[in-house]
């Protein structure tokens, strides 16, 4: 378990080993997500972000039966923008 006070400003720390599990650099955003059960996860909100597109993307190669560049474009493209 690691701790970590809250300044006057609202800033933390956040403990090195918690940086290292996560891989958080100076300059990354951090992601807080609140769970039904009240509970808040903190995670990278770049490496969210990639796992959200492989979730998003799994499979799709499959659907397309070998699609070229075109069709991987329109298709991240729907994805991208709620188009899919």
């Amino acid at each position: 378990m690691n701790l970590a006070k809250v300044s006057a400003n609202g800033q933390i720390t956040v403990p090195v080993e918690i940086r290292r599990l996560l891989n958080i650099k100076e300059g990354d955003k951090m992601l807080f997500v609140q769970k039904e059960n009240g509970e808040v996860v903190v995670g990278n909100a770049a490496t969210t972000a990639l796992w959200n597109a492989q979730k998003a993307f799994r499979g799709v190669a499959e659907k397309l039966k070998n699609p070229d560049e075109d069709e991987i474009q329109s298709w991240v493209d729907g994805v991208r923008y709620g188009k899919a």
